[in-house]
């Protein structure tokens, strides 16, 4: 025996009942009447809004979801709330019904219905299969939003899915402002999954374009003209034709389709047969979806790692997650390893602060027991400071694209590294992770890491295994006999992130380098002897370290040169002569005082000169991705059900 619960709350009265009163004020605009000498301004109110959403075995979404909801800079008393959640087997009506405890009064009406018993359908063999009693379910209940926004003279209805994240807060404002009929804000996936289409076929699927990358890709940016949105969809209610948009396929014309049972794609059919444009706009990042499960997939399983990889894209992008502190409670704690390595070590300077509390919470995420190891910091040494600590620099050696000696920075982060080494031979420890802290972890992290291990590990004969570099050789690079994921690396720069073995680190440090110093991303490829400068490698005797690469990678730069927000510890730093690095030398008066802080892309002809934090720009690069298999890619749409939500 099940029942059906229903709640409702409202601040203000139901819409109809204000009916008159809405349309008064249905804009947020300034009026000015004139009446005889005196000017009167009179303020109208925004547009009203009712967000329809579906809930079905989302609790480990919904913390974020309706804290990213309620973070939304529009009017709490111009919106109204319409719920619906049934066949739940976890925790989502719990975490709805604590959410609207604290936050039903700020909301101009809240109804929230939801069926109390738990499990499946019966005609379901899973929780993620798609049946037609099951699409006959959503339909239903999404007419029936539609239908509660029109009985309320609202203005617009939001249909949003509960695994969305509109990170932005300005989305639903910047949405009414553009005045489109149907309009959809650009959603990011952890691939190529996107809350659009750009074609469809001639029976009513999707359908692969040139435009869809350059929408999803942001190479042009605007509102455009397609044939389906989904997932987060904003409908002005005030268009007369919008009352011929229906989710369910009798009320379309007679005769005119003869589709699939499918929600969104009658919805995308009903506004083509009534002549109203579906838009979707990426002018700004508005925020995030995950990528529907397809029947077998579990919310243990795949879902909750394209979780962690979406709130990984969060803070990168934001430097932290919206999650209030009611809702904080419904979030477990993720237990946290070494991926079977002795140790994981991130480097990180003391005054950068901003970057270690971010990598601390992709920590957290990730599930990874790492310990913070304090960097050298190029802003103390000095010319004497060096000298005292017995470096010396390899004789000849010029940075290959500013033609210049080391500089301070670039000497403490190859400190920072060798210490690691050192302390690795001193504790005995056989494999460790070493990380930068200007990083950010590819979606699957952690399974793709345990994956490159284990075929290390099988295979054997191996030394140094890059997670993250730049590529600089144009030639394919040899897959290793035997492996998925492994590569033999070339000539490389960066070390954003490597694994080590304890025969490595003393590898490397019988050369004893620092009587030979030159930046630790040219020491790596000497010492496995993939080095284009013979010269400099004809000082480094034993160039026996074995380096791989995971590919595709698993770490990339959180920025590059030219990005908003790149810096530079090492590039931009004090050279050992005093100087400050530019192109053809010190300028004239320069005291050689400046800040490790410097920017790329700053003023004058420095920010053009080639720099080693330019992107890679190798022809092979796309392929070796392509090859993972574990990434979204788009041909992944033309087989998903694109169902998130009942």
């Amino acid at each position: 025996m099940c029942s059906i619960v229903s709640v409702r709350c409202s601040s203000g009265g139901a819409f109809a009942g204000l009916a008159m009163m809405t349309m008064m004020l249905a804009l947020l605009l300034t009026t000015t009447i004139v009446s005889g000498d005196n000017q009167i301004e009179l303020t109208e109110q925004l547009p009203t809004v009712m967000v329809a959403v579906l809930v079905r075995n989302k609790a480990h979404t919904l913390p974020y979801f309706f804290s990213y909801l309620e973070d939304l800079d529009y009017p709490k008393d111009r919106m109204s709330l319409w719920i619906r959640s049934d066949h739940n087997e976890d925790r989502s009506i719990e975490i709805t019904k604590a959410w609207l405890k604290r936050t039903s009064s700020l909301y101009h009406s809240v109804d929230f219905k939801y069926r109390s018993e738990r499990g499946k359908r019966e005609s379901e063999k899973t929780s993620t299969h798609w049946n037609e009693e099951r699409f006959s379910d959503v339909i239903r209940l999404k007419q029936d939003a539609l239908q509660a926004a029109r009985m309320m003279w609202a203005d617009y209805i939001f249909f949003i899915d509960a695994d969305v994240f509109l990170t932005n807060s300005n989305t639903l404002g910047k949405l009414i402002e553009r005045k489109l009929p149907i309009v959809a804000p650009m959603l990011v996936s952890d691939g190529l999954y996107s809350n659009f289409w750009c074609g469809m076929t001639s029976d009513y699927y999707y359908q692969r374009t040139d435009d869809y990358k350059k929408i999803l890709n942001y190479d042009q940016i605007g509102q455009w003209p397609v044939p389906m949105v989904h997932t987060a969809v904003l409908v002005s209610l005030n268009i007369a034709q919008t009352r011929q948009l229906t989710f369910e396929r009798k009320n379309l014309p007679v005769g005119r389709y003869d589709g699939p049972v499918d929600d969104i794609i009658i919805f995308a059919m009903s506004a083509n047969y009534s002549g109203i444009p579906m838009y979707v706009c990426n002018e700004l990042l508005y925020g995030y979806i995950m990528v529907p499960l397809e029947a077998g997939e579990t919310v243990p399983g795949k879902d909750l790692e394209q979780l962690t990889n979406v709130l990984s894209y969060i803070v990168n992008e934001y430097g932290a997650l919206s999650l209030k502190q009611d809702l904080s409670r419904f979030v477990a704690d993720v237990p946290k390893d070494k991926l079977t390595l002795s140790h994981i070590y991130m480097i990180n300077l003391e005054r950068r602060t901003e970057r270690r509390t971010k990598m601390l919470k992709h920590f957290d995420l990730l599930g990874l027991d790492v310990e913070h190891f304090p960097a050298v910091d190029g802003k103390q040494l000095s010319d004497k400071k060096v000298y005292d600590m017995g470096i010396r620099f390899l004789p000849g050696y010029a940075d290959p694209f500013h033609k210049r000696p080391m500089t301070m920075g670039e000497i403490g982060c190859f400190l920072s590294h060798y210490n690691i080494w050192e302390r690795m031979v001193r504790l005995n420890q056989q494999e460790v992770l070493v990380l930068e802290d200007d990083i950010r972890f590819e979606p699957f992290f952690r399974r793709r890491a345990y994956g490159v291990l284990a075929d290390a590990r099988r295979i054997d004969g191996w030394d140094l295994i890059y997670f993250g570099r730049k590529r600089l050789q144009e030639e394919d690079e040899k897959w290793i006999d035997g492996s998925e994921y492994l590569v033999k690396a070339g000539y490389s720069y960066w070390t954003l992130g490597y694994v080590i073995t304890l025969e490595g680190a003393k590898k490397l440090l019988r050369e004893q380098p620092l009587s030979k110093l030159l930046p630790v991303d040219e020491y790596l490829p000497i010492m496995f002897d993939n080095h284009p400068n013979d010269s400099w490698t004809s000082h480094f005797r034993d160039r026996t370290l074995s380096a791989w690469s995971a590919a595709p990678l698993l770490l990339y730069p959180t920025h590059y040169t030219g990005d908003e927000g790149y810096i530079s510890d090492t590039e931009d730093s004090l050279r050992i002569d005093g100087t400050l690095p530019a192109v053809g030398g010190p300028s004239k008066g320069s005291s050689g005082m400046v800040s490790n802080d410097t920017r790329d892309g700053g003023q004058g002809q420095a920010s053009q000169e080639p720099k080693k934090g330019d992107k890679e720009q190798l022809p092979n690069a796309p392929a070796l991705l392509s090859e993972s298999g574990i990434g979204q890619g788009e041909h992944d749409l033309e087989t998903k059900n694109r169902r998130s939500e009942l």
